[in-house]
């Protein structure tokens, strides 16, 4: 086989690229990006995993972290043990943790708009009879009345304030239908 031509030639030292700059670049390539940003602010490249972690309060091993305490514990050794804890230096991480996992989650579940004009319409229709929304034209996707039930149910939980609001708009419009 013949050998590639490249790799014969002689290495020649590139005067033009700054090796400094180079390094940093491979070495910020090479480290992993972190997505926490209270553990990214703290964190010193110098140090290894464990002992950044260590100095944030956090456990890189859970294992020796909690270990699982044997049937037989004499006095000394659990003497032993409550002496062993170590010191946090870096307590913010933590405290900016806790903070930020006490937060409410937002409810980011929503159906699509197609859906909930499919569901208002039924229900404009035909009220509460799924079986007549079942026979209903409109009904594309032939679903069965306990599917429609099961669309107008996820409407009624994902958007309770806009369910409402329609259902009343319905109440309004059928007085005014009867009052007339």
């Amino acid at each position: 086989m013949p050998k590639a031509k490249k790799s014969s030639r002689r290495k020649k030292f590139d005067y033009t690229q700054n090796r400094k700059k180079l390094k940093l670049k491979f070495k910020k390539a090479a480290a992993p990006r972190i997505e926490c940003a209270q553990i990214r602010n703290a964190w010193d490249d110098k140090k290894s995993v464990t002992q950044n972690l260590k100095e944030m309060g956090l456990a890189f091993d859970p294992n020796r972290s909690l270990p699982i305490q044997k049937a037989k514990v004499t006095a000394v050794e659990a003497g032993v043990s409550e002496a062993h804890s170590t010191t946090v230096k870096k307590p913010y991480v933590l405290n900016e943790l806790a903070a930020e996992a006490s937060l409410p989650s937002k409810n980011t579940r929503t159906l699509s708009s197609d859906m909930i004009e499919y569901v208002q319409y039924m229900i404009q229709q035909h009220n509460d009879n799924y079986k007549e929304m079942a026979k209903d034209e409109k009904n594309y996707y032939q679903d069965t009345p306990k599917q429609i039930k099961r669309k107008v149910e996820l409407y009624r939980r994902y958007h309770p304030e806009e369910y409402a609001a329609f259902m009343d708009s319905l109440s309004d419009r059928n007085q005014d239908i009867v009052s007339v």
